[in-house]
């Protein structure tokens, strides 16, 4: 395989800004490795890119990423099937309108669009960090500008909203990114994170209430997933940025995130809390 090609894994793939993130890095003529929930949802995805982008070479993995011994098993596969990793894009992502706990008891939202990237990215670096360059891109949302960490309760034990909850999870992922992007200093890697934009994909139709047909409403305001994708692939293929790391962007420019996610000991509190959480 050319050891200049990019190999890229993203998670969330068989459907919204995942889905298109994943082709349009195949049409880039990466080799693009599918992560989903199920294997009948990877197939149609995996054949829809492979019947638009002549010669791809799409992989499949499925993974129920909010339960943390998935998380490892995905990790242990990738490392023995996908050789020269150098690109992880953390796009796995739900809105959930109700307080559910995994069967791992945690909060859903909590392992799902946080400890699920915290987890996956640390079981993969001492793969991206042997390739010469590697990439880490990781959605976020600007649902993180209400939020505020109440460490003592990150699993929204005492109260649950689901916008607070989702929006504390994506100011979590700003964090983490921050907190690796320090880690990765000297290193070959760069992490970065993004807010796409209200996309008009997927996203919360899981939820078949009163709340699900809001969201379906709003949707009439959002931007197309191609667009929603766009700083994704940025991110992941842009020479712009090949050496930039730590920053949150939107429409491919660095952004500002709020005051709470620039809060470097609160990420170094929420890299051991989650360190704490996720051990085997």
């Amino acid at each position: 395989m050319n050891p200049n090609r990019t190999i890229a894994l993203v998670t969330g793939s068989t459907a919204g800004i995942g889905f298109v993130t994943a082709r349009r890095l195949a049409e880039a003529g990466a080799a693009v490795y599918l992560v989903g929930r199920t294997p009948e949802r990877l197939a149609a995805a995996k054949a829809s890119i492979e019947a638009s982008v002549s010669g791809a070479t799409v992989g499949t993995f499925a993974a129920d990423l909010s339960l943390m011994s998935e998380v490892r098993r995905l990790a242990e596969q990738v490392k023995a099937e996908v050789p020269g990793l150098n690109l992880l894009v953390n796009n796995a992502g739900g809105l959930f309108q109700s307080r559910v706990v995994t069967a791992e008891g945690f909060e859903l939202t909590f392992a799902f669009n946080h400890l699920s990237y915290f987890l996956l990215t640390n079981l993969l670096l001492p793969v991206l960090k042997a390739q010469p360059s590697a990439r880490i891109v990781s959605v976020a949302s600007d649902a993180h500008r209400a939020a505020r960490l109440d460490f003592d309760d990150l699993q929204s034990e005492r109260s649950f909203f689901h916008f607070r909850v989702y929006g504390t999870s994506k100011l979590m992922n700003i964090l983490f990114t921050k907190a690796l992007a320090r880690r990765l200093v000297g290193t070959n890697v760069t992490a970065n994170c993004l807010h796409p934009g209200f996309v008009d994909s997927e996203f919360g139709d899981n939820n078949k209430t009163f709340f699900g047909k809001v969201v379906w409403l709003t949707k009439r305001f959002a931007i197309s997933v191609e667009r929603g994708a766009e700083t994704s692939v940025y991110l992941a293929t842009s020479p712009e940025v090949a050496g930039v790391s730590g920053e949150y962007f939107h429409k491919c420019r660095v952004k500002k995130p709020t005051s709470a996610a620039r809060d470097d000991a609160a990420g170094e509190r929420l890299w051991e809390e989650s360190t704490r959480l996720t051990q085997p």
